[in-house]
């Protein structure tokens, strides 16, 4: 039998970090998943999943994550009951995340709540300054910009980059390939 789930969506609220009586951290998490289809008039419609994590995981995914955060979890679905004050049988379905990513880095994710905190919670899409690349180091790295530079030497001039084009050349043995 196969009871595996992978979920990729956002947090609707910071997660709940509690411990048990034996001291054991577990926390409790929504996440929103958009659906691949549009409703009739158009829209997106997401649903809103229960998730549960534990121990160390628990603790770490509490101290990295907040509402809006873009994560990645995978996990089994669990049923459970218990009976409430009122005496009613409640049945709860949830995910028990085993692993989670961190899908956006952490200048995403602090750009995101600024302009979330100025403007509401209303665009959920991540907001990118056009900048992927890790060593670009901020100076925007366009290549049409780069192209109209005219020179291929100054296209890139991020010294933390180890494959920027300095216009020296490069020298390779056949000992330093791995194959």
């Amino acid at each position: 039998m196969i009871n595996r789930t992978v979920l990729v969506g956002r947090l609707t609220r910071d997660p709940d970090l509690r411990y048990t009586n034996s001291g054991a951290a577990v926390a409790t998490f929504t996440v929103a998943v958009n659906r691949q289809f549009t409703n009739s008039q158009g829209e997106r419609e997401a649903d809103f999943i229960n998730c549960v994590i534990w121990r160390k995981a628990a603790e770490n995914f509490s101290n990295f994550t907040h509402k809006g955060s873009l994560v990645g979890v995978d996990g089994r679905i669990q049923t459970r009951s218990y009976e409430n004050q009122q005496g009613q049988r409640v049945y709860v379905t949830e995910v028990v995340v085993e692993n989670f990513s961190l899908l956006e880095s952490r200048s995403q994710s602090e750009q995101r709540q600024q302009q979330s905190g100025n403007a509401g919670f209303q665009n959920n899409a991540p907001q990118s300054s056009g900048n992927t690349n890790p060593f670009d180091a901020g100076q925007g790295n366009n290549s049409s910009s780069n192209q109209s530079a005219g020179s291929s030497s100054s296209a890139n001039s991020n010294p933390n980059d180890p494959f920027a084009d300095n216009g020296e050349q490069i020298d390779i043995s056949d000992d330093d390939l791995p194959f």
